[in-house]
């Protein structure tokens, strides 16, 4: 891990943050996290597996998609090693996926593009999970903030905000 990272214990989280948010929403579902700021920045994949002392396979990148069907913002968890195949999901899922705009994601998450936790939302979402993301013990995900991480039990974290498994690419 990044030797410049802070604890944020509960005492140095701003109150109504989205740190906050993340934290409260974790302790309801019973999750057991730390949300550690960084001194770099965690915002990609690469920058967030490089300050965790993680290999890239370990980060969640939460994708913010508008389901088509729906018209509501829908999350997907992918490992930091994946890019989600679109065309294979909505083949193999029926569901059809479309970017929506920056300004919609942070009114309806609360989160910057960068920041956005799995959890912690301000209005429910519904959530798809890489199933690769299951194969590590522990993943680190974004805490509200592009500079926040925290550590989760992969498992936990699905059960916890009941996340679809899928396979987010075609194997091969």
């Amino acid at each position: 891990m990044s030797e410049i990272a802070t604890e944020m214990t509960p005492d140095l989280i701003p109150a109504g943050s989205s740190m906050a948010r993340v934290a409260s929403a974790a302790a309801d579902a019973g999750l057991k996290i730390r949300i550690l700021k960084m001194a770099q920045s965690t915002r990609t994949a690469e920058e967030a597996a490089q300050a965790a002392g993680c290999d890239v396979s370990q980060i969640v990148k939460s994708l913010v998609f508008e389901n088509l069907a729906t018209g509501k913002l829908n999350l997907m968890l992918v490992s930091g090693a994946h890019n989600a195949d679109m065309d294979y999901i909505s083949a193999n899922y029926n569901l059809s996926f479309t970017r929506c705009e920056v300004r919609r994601v942070r009114d309806e998450t609360g989160f910057a593009i960068g920041g956005v936790a799995p959890i912690g939302h301000l209005t429910p979402i519904t959530v798809y999970m890489d199933r690769t993301l299951l194969a590590h013990n522990e993943v680190w995900a974004a805490a509200g903030r592009p500079d926040s991480v925290f550590r989760v039990d992969p498992q936990a974290l699905a059960t916890a905000i009941k996340a679809e498994i899928i396979e987010v690419r075609a194997q091969g």
